[in-house]
């Protein structure tokens, strides 16, 4: 192969590079994040003894909520629901399941009357974000991709 011939392969092959590089950024899922705080490793362990701690008990050591958690209870209210990938969590903004946990159900839909414990003075912020890091880490791409949407139009972006 003549000068000019390698010159032209090595060009495609570095456009070709840079192609598969951006197409792999576009297509790659938002980094991990609540409300704005990167979620790293030792947010997830954090996380997942908090929740452990404080969600499990209802929601399931592997986030598999309680059973028949789409029918009602006999009191009315509904079970606890998973929060992994076959719940409704991730269709969720960050911020309204940071309220549900902080606040109550109620705090987002008045007059709802649920079993689940307000966590506020109980759970700090910073142990409620840990918690939401750990749950939406063991989501597929596509549910968390799917979320990080929902957050976005919620916070008022795209």
């Amino acid at each position: 192969m003549n000068r000019l011939g390698l010159t032209a392969a090595i060009g495609i092959a570095g456009a070709a590079a840079v192609a598969v590089w951006a197409g792999g950024k576009e297509d790659s899922p938002p980094a991990l994040a609540v409300l704005g705080v990167p979620v790293d490793a030792e947010m997830i362990e954090r996380g997942a003894g908090l929740y452990a701690e404080s969600c499990a008990s209802c929601h399931g050591a592997d986030l598999e909520g309680q059973p028949d958690w789409r029918r009602r209870l006999d009191t009315g209210r509904m079970p606890a629901p998973p929060h992994d990938e076959t719940g409704h969590t991730w269709h969720h903004a960050d911020q309204q399941i940071f309220d549900i946990t902080k606040n109550g159900l109620a705090s987002v839909v008045p007059g709802y009357e649920s079993d689940m414990p307000v966590f506020d003075g109980i759970l700090s912020d910073a142990e409620i974000t840990a918690i939401l890091g750990y749950i939406k880490s063991t989501w597929p791409e596509r549910e968390r991709g799917f979320q990080a949407e929902v957050t976005a139009k919620d916070e008022g972006g795209a």
